[in-house]
This record gives C-alpha cells, structure tokens and sequence, in this order.
C-alpha cells in the first residue's frame, strides 16, 4: 500500500486541480435571482413546514459542532475499498492515507455515483407536489450534500469526526453555491488546510454558521423555481438535485486530492 506516486505525478496532478480552481465561475445575475423563490416561501408556506426546514438548519449547527445525526459510518466508507480489491478487506483509515490517489480516486467516485442516484430520486420524489414538497427538499439535499462530503473525506484519509474536518467540509458546500468572488475567498480560507496551518481562523468565521447554510440554501434557489410546478417538477427536481450533488462530489474530491497531493509533495521535499 506504498505510495506509488513520483513527485513529477504529483505536481502534474495539482496542476489539473490548479486549473480546475481557475475555471470555476458564476453569474452575478443567477445570484440575485436566486432569492426571489425563497422570499416567496417565506410569505406562503405553511408555519409547520417553515419549521421544520428550520429544524433541519438547526441540525446541520450540531453537525458542526458534534457531527450529529450526520455524522457517517467509517467502515461503511472503508468497504467500498474491499470492493475495488479484495486484498484492501478491512483496511484502516491510517492505511487508506498511504493508498495511491488512483484508488482514492475510485472510491470516491464509486460513492458519488452511489449519492447522485439517491439524490435523482429524491429530487423526483419533492417534485411531486411542487411549491410546498420544496421546502422539504431542501433539508434533505444539504442531508446528502454534507454526507457525501464527508464520504469523500474519508476515502482520501481524512477523519469528520474531528471538528476541523466538519469545519472544512461546511466550506465545500459553501465552495458549490458561492460566486465567483465567493469562490476565491474560500479557496484563500482552505489553504489554512492545505499548508497545516491551524484551522481556528476558519472556526471563527463560522460562528454565524447559520448564515453559511442560508447562503447555500439561497444560491441555488434560482435552479429550483421550476420544481415549483406540481407533477413537471418531478423532472426538473430530479435533475437538478442530481447536478447539485454531482457538483458537491467533484468540488470535494478536488479539495481533499489537493490537500493529499500537498501533504506528499510536502513530505518529498523534507527527505531530500
């Protein structure tokens, strides 16, 4: 399980997640007109459902603070590399850190794929009943959203059941909605991460981690107005949960490969 990776594979991988970072762009129009169907809930939706997205954001601050009822499984996450090869049966997560980025890479994708289906079918399911399923679906997508992340967390050797991993996982769901101002801000905030440098910066600027959730809550409104309408949102719910969570995997699996890709490059250059 050594790593197979020369120091030139490495930097030709950052490379690609270096000109990932530089293609991620938004639209400032998209970003106004993503809070009109929100204000409209507001105004119109009955209080018990009001509540219970509420609830649901409540939960996503314990998940920050203790992982709560997010918080995954690791085995569960482990076995997916018994899968990919049986010689990987019950591997640890100390191991999986030393695996090569080709086989996190599979695991990683393997359970994205898995998350995506989930998330197409429950987008179809919300969309069934238009206005008012809407705001169900919204608790349950950051539901999926934050246990994939930290799935992928997991599949590159890091750990969510420490705060500062919750902390940067909260990040990469704010990376997904963000513009592209927004975008630059936080790829500045995650190289705390990437140079070991101490994550209480991060942790305090999440105080107000309600207002990181309403913002991605907010962001992606504008993709949902035509889940609105009862029956074809089924088509449309399904569809867009399905790109939301694909764009949740790919922007965690580039931000966990980065860290993993540094942490090695890093460790190359101190034995030479």
């Amino acid at each position: 399980m050594n790593v197979e990776e020369s120091n030139d594979d490495l930097v030709i991988e950052l490379k690609k997640i270096q000109d990932w970072e530089k293609d991620q762009k938004d639209l400032w129009f998209w970003e106004k007109i993503g809070r009109l169907p929100f204000a409209l809930l507001d105004k119109v939706t009955p209080k018990f459902i009001q509540d219970k997205v509420g609830t649901a954001i409540d939960e996503i601050g314990n998940y920050i603070q203790t992982g709560g009822q997010y918080l995954v499984k690791e085995q569960d996450v482990l076995k997916r590399y018994k899968d990919l090869d049986s010689s990987l049966a019950g591997i640890t997560l100390e191991e999986v850190r030393t695996l090569p980025l080709k086989k996190m890479d599979e695991a990683a994708y393997q359970i994205g794929q898995s998350r995506t289906k989930i998330a197409t079918v429950q987008g179809a399911t919300t969309g069934i009943g238009g206005l008012f399923t809407l705001s169900i679906d919204i608790p349950l997508l950051l539901g999926i959203s934050l246990k994939v992340l930290q799935e992928v967390a997991l599949c590159y050797g890091y750990d969510p059941r420490e705060k500062s991993e919750r902390i940067f996982i909260i990040k990469c769901l704010q990376f997904t909605s963000s513009d592209i101002v927004g975008k630059q801000a936080i790829l500045e905030e995650l190289a705390a991460f990437h140079k070991g440098e101490s994550s209480q910066q991060m942790i305090s600027q999440l105080q107000g981690w309600r207002e990181v959730v309403y913002t991605y809550r907010d962001n992606f409104g504008w993709k949902k107005l035509f889940q609105m309408i009862p029956i074809a949102g089924m088509l449309f719910g399904a569809y867009l949960n399905r790109s939301t969570v694909g764009d949740v995997v790919e922007a965690g699996m580039m931000m966990y490969r980065k860290r993993r890709i540094l942490e090695r490059l890093n460790r190359i250059e101190g034995q030479t």
